[in-house]
């Protein structure tokens, strides 16, 4: 699955800072411009994923566009925070598209979505998902941005963690095969929804920061690009975990793009 001239997303990791001022509102998640993300708002989309994907029994049979599960294995619902950097995106990409009149290039279904993340094309979060997908299509995109070489030394860092590149490789020899048009692209797609957050004041609830929208990743949803919303990380506890990695090659590899 892709967005059009947006590389597509896996997952996101995340986190939160203090609401200040008028901006503290009890039972807030996030806020864009004026707009609140409520905690049971994200609640209610935690509960419509668990309703409509229960644990699979003996004779269950997967719904369309589900892989198959073994029996008693759980589904993979979304994390609190990943709803609500889905809820913030779809905002904010709704609210520049308003602005500017953009319209999205290609209609993303949810169908395709639900394909890639192992739900039931109903699910609320994944309508929401594919909705976002197709509105952020549309945001304009510029020239492919070459990576810095700290942008470098921090994507090998990462995709040693994810398992992606084994630890004896350098950091010269991971980035030549790393840098290219995949990444080069998807640091373009940051600095354009970078760009476009930071116009519609975000702010987020402590517990969910750092909040960060994945642009491109390595396998097992561990972030190679991805876009900050809201404030910077803090040491505040979040409900993020992350999958163990599974290393399948001695090579360094390629971040996918969903």
């Amino acid at each position: 699955m892709r967005a059009r001239r947006l590389v597509a997303v896996a997952s996101v990791a995340v986190g939160l800072v203090a609401l200040a001022g008028c901006r503290s509102g009890p039972g807030v998640a996030a806020y864009v411009g004026d707009h609140r993300i409520t905690e049971d708002a994200v609640t209610a989309v935690i509960e419509d994923a668990r309703s409509k994907n229960p644990t699979p029994t003996e004779t269950a049979e997967p719904l369309p566009g589900q892989e198959p599960q073994l029996p008693g294995q759980q589904p993979q619902l979304p994390a609190r925070s990943q709803v609500v950097s889905t809820l913030v995106l779809t905002e904010v990409c709704a609210r520049i598209s308003a602005a500017e009149g953009y319209q999205s290039q290609g209609r993303v279904e949810p169908a395709q979505v639900a394909q890639g993340v192992g739900l039931d094309p109903e699910t609320g979060y994944v309508r929401q998902v594919a909705e976002l997908y197709t509105c952020l299509s549309g945001i304009p995109v510029g020239a492919p941005v070459a990576p810095t070489e700290q942008e470098l030394i921090d994507l090998v860092a990462a995709g040693k963690r994810a398992g992606a590149v084994p630890a004896e490789v350098t950091v010269e020899q991971a980035a030549s095969q790393l840098d290219g048009d995949q990444l080069r692209q998807a640091l373009a797609s940051r600095d354009s929804l970078s760009g476009a957050v930071e116009a519609y004041d975000v702010t987020v609830n402590p517990r969910y920061r750092p909040l960060v929208f994945p642009v491109l990743s390595f396998t097992g949803q561990n972030i190679a690009v991805g876009v900050p919303l809201g404030e910077p990380a803090s040491d505040a506890v979040t409900d993020i975990s992350t999958p163990k990695p599974q290393v399948t090659s001695t090579e360094p590899t390629e971040p996918t793009d969903g």
